[in-house]
């Protein structure tokens, strides 16, 4: 499906079967962007899955988004990246993003596409391109962890982080590096335990097909790093690999692996894995809701020099239907967006 053209440039909907391969040809892989796991992210955000391409001499566009259909509007649809980040990300030397964004803005419109809300990729930095029509809200940053060969990856965490490290290690924890696990079911009950623990909110608690659709969509990317005492699973972190960077997705740790300093040990051993790997940089994220918060810092203290700008950006394409949706008599871009969908 083309939404709009000029000459030969035109933005299109990829097919299911050449999306992978498309990013591939680009150089563009990155786990957060593949066919499998904005299939499992349909799961969350209850919506189809698309890519859609922009190519030209100077390079290419592209963005994964589900499109969601709008309760009460018939016929509406909006648009959200993937759970974890995205957004229009480009590759080569001249790459066409404001014509980009142009077609973008007209797709929308003849889908009848009423908003787009985007969680920007603080790796590829891709807020930095958007244009003056997209309101683009800065986050609290986020932390990606150099895995530099030449660095010496415990020398350089914090002095507190240094010790729960050693103080793991003592308690007699069992370190696995799982790459393309078979199954996610151990883990999943372990991550469910922590989310009720932490008392996080309902979107957290994902749903068991979740689990399953990314370990097939996924498969090899996955690599699950766990701490056992014997038998006991005491911390587990499930992360994505797809170079050149290691992304953090989600983690779980049990009462008496909290104690232990487990959740350290494992994050430690990935980056560890990683840099054996090849890779460039552990991506940890940021702090729950985009706050600079106990999480945050928790994650800083891997690597205090990591910090990475994190964004979010909202567009209308459809001002009529967006004040409709919400009853009010204005498009405000502040706060919870869209604004129809905050319960």
């Amino acid at each position: 499906m083309t939404s709009s053209s000029t000459g030969t440039a035109a933005l299109v909907e990829v097919a299911a079967e050449q999306w992978d391969p498309l990013l591939e040809r680009i150089g563009c892989s990155d786990a957060y962007l593949l066919r499998g796991y904005v299939e499992s992210a349909r799961l969350l955000e209850r919506g189809r899955p698309l890519l859609l391409h922009l190519s030209e001499d100077g390079g290419d566009v592209v963005f994964a988004l589900i499109l969601r259909e709008i309760d009460g509007g018939p016929g509406r649809l909006d648009a959200i990246t993937p759970y974890g980040y995205g957004g229009p990300v480009a590759v080569g030397p001249e790459p066409p993003v404001e014509r980009f964004y142009e077609l973008y803005e007209s797709w929308c419109r003849s889908a009848g596409v009423v908003s787009t809300f985007i969680r920007f990729h603080p790796l590829f930095a891709n807020q930095r391109q958007a244009p003056t029509g997209v309101h683009v809200e800065r986050l609290a940053d986020t932390i990606a962890w150099s895995l530099d060969p030449e660095l010496d990856l415990f020398a350089g965490l914090h002095p507190k982080h240094r010790n729960k490290v050693r103080k793991a290690r003592t308690a007699g924890l069992e370190i696995t590096v799982h790459e393309s696990p078979p199954s996610l079911s151990e883990f999943a009950a372990l991550y469910d335990a922590t989310m009720s623990r932490l008392g996080a909110d309902e979107f957290y608690f994902f749903p068991p097909d979740y689990w399953q659709a990314l370990a097939d969509g996924l498969g090899e990317r996955i690599v699950l790093v766990e701490a056992r005492f014997g038998d006991e699973l005491a911390a587990a972190a499930l992360c994505f690999a797809t170079r050149p960077w290691l992304h953090y997705h989600v983690s779980g740790t049990s009462e008496r692996g909290r104690e232990a300093a487990a959740a350290n040990l494992v994050l430690f051993e990935a980056a560890c894995w990683g840099q054996n790997q090849g890779l460039e940089q552990f991506h940890l994220g940021g702090g729950a809701g985009g706050r600079e918060d106990t999480l945050f810092h928790f994650k800083q203290r891997f690597f205090p020099d990591g910090r990475r700008e994190a964004s979010v950006g909202k567009l209308v394409h459809d001002a009529e239907a967006y004040r409709a949706l919400t009853g009010l008599p204005e498009v405000r871009l502040d706060g919870y967006f869209p604004a129809y969908r905050e319960s």
